[in-house]
């Protein structure tokens, strides 16, 4: 399992902001298509800097396109530096209802975390209370131990606890939209776009929202909690679990949400045309080859895989 701890540096995300604003905001030219993959080509870091900057971009994509272009004129005639720029799309995105009040622009304080992991990679990690951590692709943590409890904190992705229950101290798990409280649980937790997936496979674990009373959820459970702290059954087309043992495991969902899912471990861009959206997906699939997903995905449905670069796939009908 990959365990690298590099991160693109401040510079890589500078351009990566710079490549956004040309590729999203403008009109860009072929010439200006061709320079913008060179450059992800040029380092594996740039294509990882791409990735979390593009992750934003997605967000703005539902805005209205002349607010976000009269906006970021303005900026270009002020000559702002890159890391401005960067908080103006925050404060774009946050304006237009799409992220949560507290959030940091592109999450570069994660990038200092503790622990993280890159696109495509997962590492393990053993607390020094003997806990067992698991971070998925593009994931960040804190952990911060003392003489009173054990504390874990989410500031990007998806992770797994196993907590030892042998120690006696209480551990506490703070996110964007609320906190647990354990002292037995194998949990799991994910941010996605309707806030947090939280399941429970071993134990249980007490849910403090944001702003509904408290939940004890049991093992066997799994809830979506929304960022109001709102929380309901997650509704799953798979095994929430899978990426621990490695795998994408998944049953009847629809290729849209799967290539989605495949995204998340592939640097780039991986697109689902909307005439082939709605096909549907089953089966357990090795997230070490995310190539011979698609590939497989090419054998067992009516799609075809499209490759403007290694880095920009589109998945179309055959």
């Amino acid at each position: 399992m990959p365990s690298s701890d590099r991160a693109p540096a401040q510079a890589q995300v500078d351009q990566a902001i710079d490549w956004l604003v040309k590729l999203r905001f403008d009109t860009p030219s072929p010439a200006t298509e061709q320079q913008f993959q060179q450059w992800l080509a040029r380092h594996p870091l740039n294509a990882q800097a791409w990735q979390r900057v593009s992750n934003l971009s997605d967000e703005l994509a539902g805005l209205p396109t002349e607010l976000s272009r009269r906006t970021l004129d303005g900026t270009q005639r002020q000559r702002i530096n890159r890391r401005d720029h960067l908080k103006l799309l925050a404060v774009l995105a946050v304006g237009g209802g799409l992220g949560w009040a507290m959030r940091e622009p592109l999450g570069l304080p994660a990038m200092m975390a503790d622990s993280s992991t890159g696109t495509g990679e997962r590492r393990r990690l053993q607390g020094s209370d003997g806990s067992q951590i698991q971070l998925n692709t593009a994931t960040a943590i804190d952990l911060r131990f003392s003489a009173e409890q054990r504390e874990l904190t989410l500031l990007r992705g998806e992770v797994s606890l196993a907590s030892n229950p042998g120690d006696n101290r209480p551990f506490r798990i703070t996110t964007r939209v609320g906190a647990l409280r354990t002292h037995d649980a194998q949990l799991l937790l994910r941010e996605n776009d309707q806030g947090l997936l939280l399941a429970v496979r071993g134990g249980e674990a007490t849910l403090f929202p944001s702003s509904a009373s408290p939940r004890l959820v049991h093992a066997g459970e799994a809830l979506q909690v929304s960022p109001s702290g709102q929380y309901q059954p997650a509704a799953l087309h798979g095994d929430p679990w899978g990426w621990t043992d490695g795998v994408l495991s998944v049953q009847q969902m629809p290729l849209a949400e799967f290539c989605t899912e495949l995204a998340r471990y592939r640097p780039g861009l991986l697109r689902c045309a909307p005439e082939v959206a709605e096909l549907k997906v089953s089966g357990t699939y090795q997230l070490g080859d995310t190539e011979q997903i698609l590939q497989l995905l090419a054998r067992s449905l009516p799609v075809r895989i499209d490759y403007r670069t290694r880095y920009w796939v589109s998945v179309g009908a055959a």
